[in-house]
């Protein structure tokens, strides 16, 4: 069984920083695509940022240049580090891994099968 662990999330002020991180199960982690996203209240979840096997990464336009996404396959550990936050980034952010190995073809949100608890971001004004 995969369980996925966010942590990190917590109260910030406008442009503060914060650094998510989403530990992982499994002896595998390295082969899979990771994405992170996040759902604020009445509204969709969304996709933040995803990183795959080999590296590469996405990014919205909404964070691109104020978010970072990394991985430390040592430590089966993806990262999330956000810079320059604003108050529209509050919300539960949540880790997910992908169904598919050795891909980097961004995958859509129903191909993620395992999704940790969640962590909540605060951003003040």
């Amino acid at each position: 069984q995969v369980q996925l662990v966010e942590s990190g999330g917590g109260l910030v002020q406008t442009g503060g920083s914060l650094r998510l991180s989403c530990a992982a199960s499994g002896r595998t982690f390295s082969n899979f695509f990771m994405g992170w996203f996040r759902q604020a209240p009445g509204k969709e979840r969304a996709f933040v940022s995803g990183i795959s096997w080999s590296g590469s990464t996405y990014y919205p336009d909404s964070v691109k240049g104020r978010f970072t996404i990394s991985r430390d396959n040592a430590k089966n550990t993806v990262y999330l580090q956000m810079n320059s936050l604003k108050p529209e980034d509050t919300a539960v952010y949540y880790c997910a891994r992908s169904i598919g190995t050795y891909s980097n073809t961004l995958p859509k949100e129903d191909e993620y099968d395992y999704w940790g608890q969640g962590t909540q971001v605060t951003v003040s004004s």
